[in-house]
Protein backbone atom coordinates (compact mmCIF):
# COMPACT_ATOMS: atom_id res chain seq x y z
CA UNK A 1 0.00 0.00 0.00
CA UNK A 2 1.41 3.59 -1.00
CA UNK A 3 -0.82 5.98 0.13
CA UNK A 4 0.55 9.72 -0.18
CA UNK A 5 -0.98 12.90 1.57
CA UNK A 6 0.38 16.14 0.05
CA UNK A 7 -1.31 18.73 2.36
CA UNK A 8 -1.92 22.12 0.14
CA UNK A 9 -4.47 24.21 2.06
CA UNK A 10 -3.71 26.29 5.06
CA UNK A 11 -7.38 26.50 6.29
CA UNK A 12 -6.88 23.35 9.25
CA UNK A 13 -3.84 22.27 10.45
CA UNK A 14 -4.11 18.24 9.65
CA UNK A 15 -2.55 15.13 11.17
CA UNK A 16 -1.74 13.14 7.85
CA UNK A 17 -0.60 10.38 10.11
CA UNK A 18 -3.72 9.80 11.45
CA UNK A 19 -5.37 10.36 7.66
CA UNK A 20 -3.44 7.38 6.81
CA UNK A 21 -4.41 5.22 9.26
CA UNK A 22 -8.15 5.84 8.51
CA UNK A 23 -7.43 4.97 4.84
CA UNK A 24 -5.30 1.98 5.88
CA UNK A 25 -8.52 1.12 8.19
CA UNK A 26 -11.07 1.65 5.25
CA UNK A 27 -8.76 -0.27 2.65
CA UNK A 28 -8.53 -3.16 5.33
CA UNK A 29 -12.41 -2.96 5.37
CA UNK A 30 -12.90 -3.02 2.08
CA UNK A 31 -10.34 -5.78 1.19
CA UNK A 32 -8.11 -3.69 -0.97
CA UNK A 33 -5.02 -5.74 -1.43
CA UNK A 34 -3.12 -3.23 -3.62
CA UNK A 35 -3.60 0.27 -3.65
CA UNK A 36 -1.29 3.16 -4.85
CA UNK A 37 -3.14 6.92 -3.73
CA UNK A 38 -2.32 10.32 -3.73
CA UNK A 39 -4.61 12.46 -1.40
CA UNK A 40 -4.33 16.28 -2.13
CA UNK A 41 -5.63 18.31 0.57
CA UNK A 42 -6.59 21.63 -0.93
CA UNK A 43 -8.01 25.11 -0.62
CA UNK A 44 -11.33 26.54 -2.70
CA UNK A 45 -8.85 28.05 -5.55
CA UNK A 46 -7.09 24.61 -6.05
CA UNK A 47 -9.38 22.92 -6.16
CA UNK A 48 -11.72 25.41 -8.61
CA UNK A 49 -8.63 25.36 -10.81
CA UNK A 50 -8.78 21.53 -11.21
CA UNK A 51 -12.47 21.26 -11.36
CA UNK A 52 -12.13 23.77 -14.46
CA UNK A 53 -9.16 22.72 -16.15
CA UNK A 54 -10.32 18.79 -15.82
CA UNK A 55 -13.64 18.63 -15.82
CA UNK A 56 -14.41 21.85 -17.72
CA UNK A 57 -17.21 22.81 -14.42
CA UNK A 58 -16.85 26.09 -12.85
CA UNK A 59 -16.03 26.68 -9.26
CA UNK A 60 -14.89 24.65 -6.48
CA UNK A 61 -16.34 20.98 -4.96
CA UNK A 62 -15.57 18.90 -2.02
CA UNK A 63 -13.82 16.09 -3.80
CA UNK A 64 -12.79 14.85 -6.94
CA UNK A 65 -11.60 11.29 -8.09
CA UNK A 66 -8.96 10.50 -11.08
CA UNK A 67 -8.35 6.67 -11.64
CA UNK A 68 -5.07 6.12 -12.95
CA UNK A 69 -5.63 2.92 -13.83
CA UNK A 70 -4.88 1.57 -17.82
CA UNK A 71 -8.20 1.19 -19.54
CA UNK A 72 -6.16 -1.79 -20.80
CA UNK A 73 -4.94 -2.95 -17.23
CA UNK A 74 -4.99 -6.98 -16.69
CA UNK A 75 -5.82 -6.45 -13.03
CA UNK A 76 -7.52 -9.34 -12.43
CA UNK A 77 -9.55 -8.25 -9.48
CA UNK A 78 -10.27 -4.56 -9.99
CA UNK A 79 -12.38 -4.67 -6.57
CA UNK A 80 -9.07 -5.23 -4.74
CA UNK A 81 -6.71 -3.33 -6.80
CA UNK A 82 -6.78 0.81 -6.76
CA UNK A 83 -4.71 3.35 -8.97
CA UNK A 84 -5.90 7.30 -8.09
CA UNK A 85 -5.87 10.58 -6.82
CA UNK A 86 -8.21 12.28 -4.83
CA UNK A 87 -8.46 15.89 -4.56
CA UNK A 88 -10.41 17.42 -1.48
CA UNK A 89 -11.17 20.90 -0.54
CA UNK A 90 -10.97 21.66 3.10
CA UNK A 91 -13.00 24.72 2.53
CA UNK A 92 -15.97 22.90 1.30
CA UNK A 93 -15.53 20.46 3.85
CA UNK A 94 -15.83 23.18 6.41
CA UNK A 95 -19.06 24.93 4.52
CA UNK A 96 -20.81 21.05 4.14
CA UNK A 97 -20.10 20.53 8.01
CA UNK A 98 -22.05 23.12 9.07
CA UNK A 99 -25.07 22.74 6.58
CA UNK A 100 -25.19 19.29 7.44
CA UNK A 101 -24.38 19.21 11.14
CA UNK A 102 -21.55 17.64 11.53
CA UNK A 103 -17.68 18.14 11.69
CA UNK A 104 -14.84 18.94 8.51
CA UNK A 105 -12.79 16.10 9.71
CA UNK A 106 -16.21 13.75 9.25
CA UNK A 107 -16.65 15.75 6.39
CA UNK A 108 -13.00 15.07 5.04
CA UNK A 109 -13.27 11.06 5.67
CA UNK A 110 -17.02 11.12 3.86
CA UNK A 111 -14.61 12.32 0.67
CA UNK A 112 -12.17 9.63 1.11
CA UNK A 113 -14.59 6.91 1.00
CA UNK A 114 -16.57 8.53 -1.63
CA UNK A 115 -13.29 9.12 -3.53
CA UNK A 116 -12.51 5.41 -3.04
CA UNK A 117 -16.07 3.87 -3.69
CA UNK A 118 -15.62 5.85 -7.16
CA UNK A 119 -12.04 3.92 -7.70
CA UNK A 120 -13.70 0.69 -7.19
CA UNK A 121 -16.68 1.91 -9.72
CA UNK A 122 -19.19 2.67 -7.73
CA UNK A 123 -21.32 5.24 -9.99
CA UNK A 124 -23.38 8.36 -8.59
CA UNK A 125 -24.39 9.58 -11.80
CA UNK A 126 -28.08 7.57 -11.66
CA UNK A 127 -30.22 7.82 -8.64
CA UNK A 128 -30.49 3.89 -8.07
CA UNK A 129 -27.20 4.22 -8.18
CA UNK A 130 -26.22 7.21 -5.89
CA UNK A 131 -28.67 4.79 -3.06
CA UNK A 132 -26.22 2.18 -3.52
CA UNK A 133 -23.01 4.21 -2.93
CA UNK A 134 -24.51 6.26 -0.23
CA UNK A 135 -25.32 2.89 1.59
CA UNK A 136 -21.98 2.18 1.30
CA UNK A 137 -20.67 5.44 1.85
CA UNK A 138 -22.77 5.34 5.43
CA UNK A 139 -21.93 1.60 6.59
CA UNK A 140 -18.61 2.58 5.84
CA UNK A 141 -18.08 5.76 7.21
CA UNK A 142 -20.00 4.12 10.72
CA UNK A 143 -17.45 0.99 10.71
CA UNK A 144 -14.31 3.95 10.88
CA UNK A 145 -15.86 6.42 13.22
CA UNK A 146 -16.19 3.07 15.59
CA UNK A 147 -12.48 2.66 15.20
CA UNK A 148 -10.98 6.27 14.72
CA UNK A 149 -11.89 9.59 16.80
CA UNK A 150 -12.27 12.00 13.56
CA UNK A 151 -11.93 15.14 15.48
CA UNK A 152 -8.02 13.98 16.39
CA UNK A 153 -7.37 14.54 12.73
CA UNK A 154 -7.51 18.24 13.31
CA UNK A 155 -3.56 18.60 14.89
CA UNK A 156 -3.86 20.94 18.16
CA UNK A 157 -1.44 23.49 18.51
CA UNK A 158 2.23 22.60 19.80
CA UNK A 159 2.03 24.39 23.85
CA UNK A 160 5.57 25.76 24.22
CA UNK A 161 6.93 25.69 27.41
Amino acid sequence: MNVVITNRQRAKKIDARLLKEIVAGLFAELKIEEAEIGINLVGAREMALVNETFLQHEGSTDVITFDHRDSKSKIQNPKSEIYGELFICIDDAMVQAREFGTSWQAEITRYIVHGVLHLLGYDDLKPHLRREMKRQENRLMRRIADKFTLAQIAMRPKISA
